[in-house]
């Protein structure tokens, strides 16, 4: 017989593993599969089994059981610390941001069941800033506009938004953390004095005082600011997932609880481990150092994942919280959430497009860059199609509703940098990787260490068999190995932002050096990012270049397209002077038209040319089509009816980029470039820049499957770029590199950032990474070299030919010249090169 059950309450491989023992252990189970990602355990036995007795099995554990269409129990889909009122519930969805077990999610805050970090909220709908006004004397009193109470007659004030549940975790890390540090500073000052030649402070009272002054200040940081380190502790040895935090609540339990003991009963030790007066040498300076050290890293990690989602936010910004909506002839204001397909919508000047849809009526300039990442607004009339986000003009319009909620192009990128930021990435935590066999090992030699000592050691067997067990542990314990990493990165970045490279995370820096294929936007990463003019030509014996630059920045002063204004800040910069136009008007998808002086000029495209009755004489056409082949627009003026000259705007390729990219190339790099722009202005800049792989109208998803299927195929991929539209790649990709002149939402996604805008400092970033991971791998080792060495002499292996023991007080000082070491050795990066 054999039944299927759903449970909850499964993160991890141990939790799946505990629940397949404890329901193997009711009698009559023959056999047990347990599905993880199902969350389901189908149970094979020798007749029916009341579900009761599962749940015995379960009971005292954070599962539970249930049938097929039955209610769950309350312990649910919850983050594994089984969340108490303490916690605070936010309002989204919650993933571990090492990824440790890739994109799953929990639906409430808490602890990583596998590394033991706090798990990040992801952002949503419900993180939109509050709208509307309220009281501050009547919280009760809301509404949408400004105005006064109708109790107290007090001017309203805007609704305050919730703080994010990452601002909650790193305000309350904080708090501990001051706490932690008012009663460690004390205790380490006292522990200190007695490197000071007759100690002076014993002359007020005696050390034993001193050491029970030292327990009473250490308990508020062991028991209330760092407490959760020992609770993550115990955690991950139960569901046997070790982590740091377990060197951290073995190594400084185990210091603490020494000392406590060496306080409490002194005679219990040989009078080795004791002082000139008698006292067990504690070590609560030690035990209090540690957490707190750990305790500042847990706040500078929380303050880091304050802004890990503010991508998203950013994108939420984009759309309008509120709708212009037309029906029978009335206009009426609503919440976008309530736009409905089919709505008739008005757009006014300036505002952003609510939704996706088409444009009914009306003529428009839409600003699309923070889609697309082309800079160049795009005309729009009836028929065409608009999207939620984007920027309208200086006009009016109407449009129809098509695409609402979810299903617009916004909420899909929104929804693919949450996916892409959750997904999980080619590296781990070394220090996590180095305890997972380390830890256990410490512990084996520890329990041998004193098994050995009882069996075989002098007397007094057991004392000396505990005092070495507990030397073992101390020395092992995980202080330099924490600093390691963090010192390194720390230093690191530091030395990054000096050059104008700023790293968001370590990931990054440790993939960087490993990357082997960069990826690369066209505008504003290659590019500037903005129209410039790239020419101006005049009929040859005819009206000279100059003049053609006046009459084109004359007729274009009273137009607020940015074409037009490149044009005119050309002219401004030449120095040419500027008249006032009369009747100008602007045709929309072909150019603008208007009286200067007495002549009646057109500057457009070919097709206003034919409209007003002007031809292109040959030797302009040829020269059109040499700025078009080379990716410019062309606009032509004509005079009276007769074309005299042209302009030819662009993007133009900025300074740095062909000598960085050659550099790059000569590192090893492959060189990709995608773009939103048209196939031919993709080519010739692609040519220009000696670019083989190049693909043009590429949209947000194309993007982000571009650098999947590069991944999928092996390489270690890079993506740089500058606009909303390069969010999702640049999240996804192994490092994602941002310009600094590019918009928030590119920065917030990506892992480092070049402040300058080119791709020079992706040299540098890459010369750092390469510099950061060798320190890494030297701090590795002289945290791991002294416990090497001083674990096997703590266990007492030179006693029976040297007699030497290390006592936990010489464990504890080689503990702390191996973080002296790592910090000394992360501080030369200080000095390195990466110019």
């Amino acid at each position: 017989m054999k039944h299927t059950y759903h449970i909850h309450g499964m993160s991890c491989t141990g939790c799946q593993n505990h629940v397949r023992e404890a329901l193997e252990s009711v009698a009559g189970v023959r056999g047990v599969t347990v599905d993880l990602d199902a969350g389901l355990a189908e149970v094979e036995m020798d007749s029916h089994i009341d579900i009761g007795e599962f749940q015995e099995a379960l009971a005292g554990s954070r599962y539970s059981i249930h049938l097929p269409g039955e209610k769950p129990g309350t312990a649910g889909r919850e983050a594994s610390t089984g969340t108490g009122s303490n916690r605070d519930s936010g309002n989204g969805t919650y993933y571990c941001p090492m990824q440790c077990e890739g994109d799953k999610t929990y639906d409430a805050p808490g602890d990583c069941p596998v590394c033991g970090m706090d798990l990040v909220e992801q952002p949503g709908s419900a993180s939109r800033q509050a709208s509307g006004y309220t009281c501050p004397m009547h919280p009760e009193i809301r509404q949408d506009t400004p105005g006064s109470c109708p109790i107290c007659g007090m001017e309203l004030v805007p609704v305050e938004p919730e703080a994010s549940a990452e601002e909650k975790v790193y305000q309350r890390l904080l708090r501990k953390f001051w706490v932690a540090l008012g009663f460690t500073l004390p205790i380490f000052l006292i522990a200190m004095s007695e490197m000071v030649p007759g100690n002076p402070i014993y002359n007020w009272m005696d050390r034993k005082y001193w050491n029970w002054l030292q327990m009473v200040l250490s308990i508020p940081v062991v028991f209330y600011a760092t407490w959760m380190f020992f609770t993550r502790a115990y955690r991950s040895v139960r569901y046997w997932n070790l982590n740091m935090f377990t060197l951290i609540g073995i190594g400084a339990g185990i210091a603490w609880l020494f000392s406590v003991f060496g306080l409490l009963f002194p005679g219990f030790f040989p009078e080795q481990f004791k002082t000139d007066s008698g006292e067990v040498h504690v070590y609560f300076e030690a035990a209090t150092v540690i957490l707190t050290l750990v305790l500042l890293g847990q706040v500078l990690e929380a303050r880091a994942h304050r802004k890990t989602n503010s991508a998203v936010r950013e994108l939420l910004k984009l759309a309008p919280g509120k709708a212009v909506r037309v029906r029978d002839g009335k206009e009426e204001e609503i919440p976008v959430e309530e736009i409905e397909i089919g709505d008739i919508l008005r757009v006014k000047p300036g505002e952003k497009i609510p939704v996706d849809g088409t444009l009914t009526k009306g003529e428009t300039t839409v600003d699309e860059s923070m889609i697309t990442g082309e800079p160049i607004p795009v005309d729009k009339s009836a028929g065409d199609s608009l999207r939620s986000g984007t920027l309208n003009g200086n006009r009016s319009f109407l449009m129809e509703a098509e695409k609402i909620g979810s299903d617009t192009l916004l909420s899909q990128i929104i929804r693919l940098v949450n996916e892409a930021s959750r997904s999980r990435a080619p590296i781990q935590n070394v220090a996590d990787r180095v305890s997972a066999y380390f830890v256990p090992a410490v512990v084996v030699i520890a329990v041998i260490t004193f098994v050995v000592w009882a069996i075989w050691g002098p007397e007094p067997a057991y004392v000396y068999g505990l005092v070495n067990g507990i030397a073992v542990l101390i020395i092992a314990c995980p202080c330099a190995l924490g600093l390691a990493t963090p010192m390194s990165v720390m230093v690191g970045v530091g030395k990054g932002a000096q050059n104008g490279v700023l790293i968001r995370e370590a990931a990054a820096l440790e993939t960087l050096a490993r990357v082997d294929t960069l990826i690369v936007d066209k505008t504003g990463t290659l590019t500037e990012g903005r129209p410039s003019v790239e020419g101006v030509e005049g009929v040859p014996d005819g009206v000279p270049g100059e003049k053609v630059l006046e009459l084109v920045a004359s007729l274009n002063q009273q137009s607020e397209h940015p074409l037009a204004r490149a044009m005119v800040a050309h002219a401004e910069q030449k120095g040419v002077p500027i008249q006032e136009p009369e009747q100008f008007e602007s045709v929309t998808g072909k150019g603008v038209t208007g009286m200067v002086g007495k002549q009646s000029l057109a500057l457009g495209n070919a097709s206003l040319m034919e409209e007003r009755g002007a031809g292109i004489p040959a030797v302009l056409e040829e020269k059109a089509r040499e700025y078009q082949d080379q990716g410019k627009t062309v606009s032509f003026l004509s005079a009276d009816g007769e074309v005299i000259g042209l302009v030819a705007l662009g993007d133009r390729i900025k300074d740095e980029t062909r000598t960085a990219l050659d550099q790059l190339r000569q590192g090893g790099m492959a060189v990709h470039m995608l773009t939103g722009d048209n196939e031919r202005t993709a080519r010739a800049v692609a040519a220009e820049l000696g670019i083989a792989e190049f693909r043009a109208g590429m949209l947000p998803e194309d993007k982000l499957s571009e650098v999947e299927r590069l991944k999928r195929d092996g390489k270690v991929v890079a993506m740089a770029g500058d606009g909303i539209n390069d969010a999702p790649a640049l999240a996804k990709a192994d490092v994602g590199i941002a310009m600094g002149t590019g918009t928030d939402v590119a920065i917030e996604s990506a892992g480092v950032t070049l402040v300058d805008g080119d791709l020079s400092g992706i040299v540098k970033a890459r010369k750092l990474s390469k510099k950061v991971m060798r320190n890494i791998r030297e701090n590795l080792f002289f945290a791991l070299v002294y416990n090497t060495i001083g674990v096997p002499v703590a266990a007492g292996v030179l006693f029976p030919f040297f007699g030497i023991l290390l006592s936990p007080m010489i464990a504890a000082a080689a503990m702390s010249f191996s973080s002296v070491s790592v910090i000394a050795n992360a501080l030369r990066l200080r000095a390195a090169r990466i110019n």
